[in-house]
């Protein structure tokens, strides 16, 4: 009685079987008297968690943010990553923003990295700002870059060529 939908009332605008209905396709914009809610894209889902009980062997890739409490044996890539203080990761780590609380064995690239006093990293840092608390254990290189996500793939810089 009270439908919000203009589907089945009759109008000189009729869809063809072959015409797909106006508000069935996201990137469609809704038909004039119809109410969607708003997407759910536009909020941004929270992050990941993997538990301290959680033992991954394998590389972890995401687009969202990620929270590792637990061991993780591979490579992760993501937009935020949080190192949790039980928390050990033995691979290479590659985010926009990592927070190192607990545990990183391997390289480490990130745009913004930052050690919390109770981290630990073995292993190389390539960043584009970085910031280390006092207390926190780093064993390895430091490198700059103004791309660090993309940076290759290799372990050492290419040298420079003698002038």
């Amino acid at each position: 009685m009270f439908s919000k939908s203009k589907i089945n009332e009759p109008g000189p605008k009729q869809q063809t079987r072959d015409s797909a209905p106006a508000a069935t396709t996201p990137e469609s914009k809704p038909a004039k008297g119809i109410d969607l809610p708003p997407s759910a894209p536009k909020t941004k889902p929270p992050a990941s968690v993997l538990s301290s009980d959680l033992l991954i062997k394998g590389n972890v890739k995401t687009t969202g943010d990620i929270q590792i409490e637990g061991q993780v044996e591979g490579d992760i890539r993501a937009h935020l990553l949080t190192v949790g203080e039980g928390a050990v990761v033995k691979g290479e780590v590659i985010a926009d923003d990592v927070v190192v609380n607990g545990r990183v064995i391997g390289r480490v690239r990130g745009l913004k990295v930052r050690l919390t006093s109770t981290a630990r990293v073995e292993g190389d840092i390539v960043h584009k700002t970085i910031a280390i608390e006092s207390g926190a254990h780093f064993e390895g290189s430091v490198q700059r870059q103004d791309d660090p996500l993309n940076s290759g793939g290799g372990k050492a810089p290419a040298p420079a060529a003698p002038k």
